[in-house]
């Protein structure tokens, strides 16, 4: 069985973690899907551990990291994998765990090294977000040469690098 858990703010982290438990059902896998703030399972129930997270102003969901640092010897203990979902990875210079900084400094601050670590670029949809959320997304658009027109709405995810993703993961 597989485990699914995930930290999600405007919701791209939720859609690529349901792309993914999708695609192992129809593999005939047997998959439950958590958000972090619902999961009170046992980790080693599970053969594989998928852990998802969102990025907001630089770094991931603090319940992720918790969690990740009080079950490091049972993640150790089954095959697993890590994504990052960020804005920043929208920049092929940084869509890669080797290349994103957000998944480095992530990686320097836990004690888990997963079966697979990937990085997918999020969807910048401004009309979505509150006005605090909105003026500092903007600002760091603007930083980052990035598009800052209040109307945008861009899905930056690739969906066939989600599609690999999930091939690595039928094989881990």
């Amino acid at each position: 069985m597989t485990l699914i858990i995930y930290s999600s703010v405007d919701g791209q982290t939720f859609k690529i973690c349901n792309r993914l438990r999708d695609h192992l059902i129809v593999k005939n896998q047997e998959v439950e899907l958590f958000s972090i703030e619902d999961f009170n399972k046992d980790v080693t129930d599970f053969q594989k551990v998928i852990i998802g997270s969102s990025i907001r102003y630089g770094v991931h969901n603090k319940k992720i990291i918790d969690f990740i640092n009080s079950h490091k010897t049972e993640l150790n203990s089954v095959k697993s994998a890590f994504f990052s979902v960020n804005l920043v990875a929208r920049n092929s210079e940084k869509n890669s765990p080797e290349t994103n900084p957000y998944v480095i400094k992530f990686f320097k601050t836990i004690d888990w090294t997963p079966t697979i670590v990937e990085v997918f670029a999020g969807k910048l949809d401004y009309k979505k977000y509150k006005f605090f959320d909105k003026t500092m997304i903007r600002f760091i658009m603007w930083m980052t040469k990035g598009p800052t027109n209040l109307n945008t709405e861009i899905e930056y995810t690739n969906w066939d690098k989600v599609n690999a993703f999930y091939e690595r993961i039928d094989t881990m």
